[in-house]
């Protein structure tokens, strides 16, 4: 698994496209992780709605939306993090989140039947 050491993230920027031949467990291992990360509807919901936003997002605010407590949210934005989809910014007591938009932009190569531009 591509795991920065610094930050504990795998990086979504450095994944293998799915169409590349003769793809190594590490890296069906790093895509499987960044799937995964997607595989829940809170999570996919939360993605949509910073992908939406026009600044960074306080975890506050995500739980009148997704209709979760806090901690859920915070779990939920921790996987999305770990993953490297999302940034995230200590202000006070808060944390505010956004959207990774390259590292968005670089699973959707990854998914490209074609195998992308890397």
């Amino acid at each position: 698994m591509n795991v920065d050491e610094g930050t504990g993230t795998i990086a979504a920027e450095c994944c293998t496209p799915v169409a590349a031949s003769d793809i190594t467990a590490e890296q069906a291992g790093t895509l499987s992780d960044l799937f995964k990360s997607l595989a829940d509807p809170h999570r996919v919901r939360i993605v949509n709605l910073l992908a939406n936003a026009e600044a960074p997002v306080c975890v506050c605010d995500f739980v009148p939306q997704l209709g979760l407590s806090q901690p859920t949210v915070s779990f939920h934005l921790a996987k999305l993090q770990r993953v490297g989809l999302l940034e995230r910014e200590q202000r006070g007591t808060w944390a505010y989140y956004s959207l990774n938009r390259p590292a968005l932009g670089r699973l959707a190569e990854v998914l490209d039947p074609e195998g992308g531009t890397a």
